[in-house]
């Protein structure tokens, strides 16, 4: 083996040591690839400005830059190393001062092997040759896509450093070098992709970090966070937790564990953490909880359809936008047009003589006694029985109506509806701090009041109003 091939094989083992999850050697000649990870400062952040308005987003992590380069037979004693230069967040005239720059460092060292100096100028001292000073400033344009700042000095140029802002090295001053390949298109959003990439980096470098989980209080690998409150516990706590909340159809109970937080698990954190189907249950009951508590949307009225169905404003119309059916929203029969709607339970409890006179069937009794007696000497009565009251009231009012004014008489004397989702719920015992199970708001059973999530017992603690101190009845 000639000179110049150890040399070249001693610095590709050299960089698969050093650089073992980076480097990537090619399957057939002398040659490679290195992904560049920058070492930012701690406090390195975005700020994006939309004409007066911007947002800060702090990041630890940018798109690393990629070396790809290909080691001719007379280096390093006479060539250098035939390389491109690529990245998703430099323009090409910054990664052509950047080839530049390389090509310097290979003059300085002839005769040397220069890949890991190169490497090294990569991740510790490229922000400052192309004076980017945090924060990292982009510019949202006419398309309300984010693009770099095109303000700033010329790279390498100590004088006039722009802080805050991508610099833009003007063409006259570095003509574009074909080694430099930017891969940031014209319709890439560049912060929706800097902010991607920092999410799973972070993930990543989380993931490969043993926490003590709040819940077995043992220290694990392969745990998960709360993005909002930022506590921590192991997949498997947290997945059992997920798992019986879903069964339960409680999809809107996936908070943090931790007493009186009210952070939220995140879809992506419950698809990774349960299996398939469970997942698909939790979609489901999520998208129809949502549903339920949209004031305009309804179901399908056909039993075997039951799809959402949007309403349109100042019409009781309905179409199903899955098998088509026209409906009256208001009593669900098929839609009727201005002629009113046919009898409804509660019309019983209000109107029942007149619906009586327009029917040859009797009345119904026009109390909440009344009915419940009429219902108990119908569900125990003798079939003779049964048959009497069929032919007197109807079977239909029987059945179906007479049930249901029951039911809604019931759910009054025994429920209060949710102030934020208006689902029915029921007080069995406790404090007056009620959480809707639906919805999961807090509320005072005394008043309806919305509670603060985060201290809902301040309600029980004001002297001006009535439920001060009726924590408990």
């Amino acid at each position: 083996m000639n000179a110049e091939l150890e040399a070249q094989e001693d610095e590709l083992l050299a960089l698969a040591s050093i650089y073992s999850q980076e480097f990537r050697r090619t399957v057939l000649g002398l040659g490679g690839e290195i992904r560049v990870s920058l070492d930012l400062p701690r406090d390195f952040s975005v700020i994006v400005k939309a004409g007066d308005k911007h947002r800060d987003y702090v990041i630890s992590f940018l798109p690393p830059l990629v070396l790809t380069f290909d080691l001719p037979l007379d280096y390093p004693s006479t060539s250098s190393p035939e390389y491109i230069l690529s990245c998703k967040w430099l323009s090409h005239s910054q990664l052509s001062a950047v080839c530049k720059h390389l090509d310097e460092i290979w003059e300085d060292t002839v005769g040397n092997v220069v890949l890991f100096y190169w490497v090294q100028f990569l991740r510790d001292d490229l922000l400052d040759f192309l004076n980017i000073r945090p924060p990292l400033e982009i510019l949202v344009n006419d398309q309300g896509q984010a693009t770099p700042s095109p303000e700033g000095s010329e790279a390498g140029d100590s004088q006039g450093e722009a802080e805050g802002s991508v610099v833009e090295t003007s063409e006259s001053a570095v003509s574009l070098d074909p080694r430099a390949l930017s891969m940031l298109a014209t319709d890439t959003d560049l912060l929706v992709h800097l902010l991607d990439y920092d999410e799973r980096q972070r993930l990543r470098v989380f993931e490969g970090q043993a926490y003590d989980c709040g819940i077995c209080f043992m220290s694990k690998l392969g745990s998960s966070q709360y993005r909002e409150c930022g506590h921590i516990y192991c997949n498997e706590c947290l997945s059992e937790y997920f798992t019986v909340q879903i069964r339960d159809g409680n999809v809107r109970g996936l908070t943090c564990p931790e007493p009186e937080c009210s952070s939220t698990a995140t879809p992506s954190q419950v698809k990774r953490l349960v299996g398939e189907e469970l997942f698909t249950r939790y979609d489901r009951l999520l998208l129809q909880s949502t549903l339920d508590r949209m004031a305009d949307v309804i179901y399908c009225a056909r039993k075997a359809c039951v799809a959402p169905v949007v309403l349109e404003p100042d019409t009781t119309a309905a179409l199903c936008p899955s098998c088509r059916y026209a409906f009256c929203s208001i009593c669900r029969k098929t839609y009727h047009g201005t002629s009113n709607c046919k009898l409804r339970a509660n019309t019983l409890l209000t109107s029942g003589s007149d619906s009586a006179a327009e029917s040859s069937n009797a009345g119904v009794p026009q109390t909440e006694a009344g009915l419940q007696g009429l219902w108990e000497d119908y569900a125990s009565g003798s079939e003779e029985r049964r048959m009497f009251l069929e032919k007197r009231y109807g079977k239909h009012i029987l059945n179906t109506v007479l049930e249901e004014s029951l039911s809604e008489g019931w759910k009054g004397q025994n429920s209060k509806e949710c102030p934020s989702c208006r689902a029915n719920i029921q007080k069995n015992g406790g404090c007056n701090k009620m959480a809707c199970f639906t919805c999961g708001q807090y509320f005072c059973w005394v008043c309806l009041s919305i509670l603060d999530k985060n201290n809902p017992y301040k309600h029980y603690e004001n002297p001006n109003t009535a439920c001060y101190n009726a924590t408990f009845d």
